[in-house]
């Protein structure tokens, strides 16, 4: 069986992807930053924003390691669908319950899933880059740590 040498992702995509996380995540904070709500309202958007981010980088992860045969806990990986379905509900519950207009709970919502896509992009290409860099000098991809 041939396998196809491992590609590094272009620069555009990567660039894209970057992007779209800081715009996704500066739009959402600023919309915060900016928003005539209470304090402990804006904490809460800020830590379902930063809870959404990681699970869902975990989430994708455990997905990858999964796919490529490396051992994921059954437990783990339930975790982490349950923390990204968690992280949608709390935000949808928030925002449902929120007191503003409809255009800014479709803004926050916007920016959220355009922060958490892009979030899963990035970390995919932190991972490819890598896993590419191994590949080219010669060393095993199992040896990447903390991809």
């Amino acid at each position: 069986m041939q396998t196809s040498p491992i590609q590094r992702p272009s620069s555009a995509f990567i660039g894209a992807s970057w992007a779209a996380l800081l715009i996704g995540i500066i739009t959402y904070l600023s919309g915060l930053w900016n928003a005539s709500m209470a304090l402990n309202e804006k904490g809460y958007y800020f830590t379902i924003l930063m809870y959404g981010l990681f699970a869902a980088i975990s989430l994708q992860k455990s997905v990858r390691d999964r796919s490529e045969g490396i051992a994921v806990t059954g437990i783990y990986f339930g975790l982490c669908w349950i923390s990204v379905l968690l992280a949608l509900l709390l935000l949808t519950l928030g925002l449902w319950n929120a007191t503003l207009q409809n255009s800014e709970k479709g803004f926050y919502a916007m920016a959220f899933l355009l922060s958490l896509f892009a979030a899963v992009a990035v970390q995919k290409n932190v991972r490819d880059v890598t896993r590419a860099e191994l590949a080219s000098s010669g060393a095993s991809s199992a040896e990447a740590p903390g991809t």
